[in-house]
């Protein structure tokens, strides 16, 4: 059992990623006990499925990940982003949620240690993760569900700040 830990996001605003590897299931919990979301996904060959939080308020995962690139749609057909990555070597490149209104991702692994950003320099979240094993392009789609996990709770929370008002 492989273990994949890291932080997406600052020191302040960001969410701790605890999960285990056990070489076809990365299980884990993405933030905190009160404001996280677990993970549970699958790699069986080069499809992936799985869940992040719970029934309510969670998401799907489902799509492809190989050595060369990462094919996935986090959440619904309609409410739902898209990660759209190519993987060359050790690092990995391409959008998440869309042309438009996504964010670009670019990550490189070195040894074990997953480093760079998901946004841009303003609106982007920094990644630092420890793999542990887990295949690449399998770390990546983790670290893009950490993030979507952080932004839906940030937005969650500024609109409710907005309602509150």
């Amino acid at each position: 059992m492989a273990e994949f830990n890291g932080r997406i996001g600052g020191l302040t605003q960001g969410y701790d990623i605890h999960a285990d590897w056990d070489g076809e299931r990365l299980h884990g919990r993405i933030g905190g006990t009160f404001n996280g979301k677990d993970i549970d996904v699958r790699l069986r060959g080069d499809q992936v499925s799985g869940r992040i939080g719970g029934h309510f308020g969670g998401f799907d995962a489902d799509g492809e990940v190989s050595d060369s690139h990462v094919q996935v749609r986090l959440g619904g057909r309609i409410d739902g982003d898209d990660v759209r990555l190519e993987i060359s070597g050790n690092r990995a490149q391409g959008r998440f949620s869309g042309r438009l209104d996504g964010k670009d991702l670019n990550l490189t692994l070195g040894g074990q240690h997953l480093t760079g950003r998901i946004g841009g320099t303003f609106d982007g979240k920094d990644v630092n993760i420890q793999i542990g094993g887990v295949p690449l392009a399998l770390a990546v789609l983790a670290a893009a569900c950490a993030y979507k996990a952080l932004e839906d709770e940030q937005n969650d929370a500024a609109a409710s700040a907005g309602h509150s008002n």
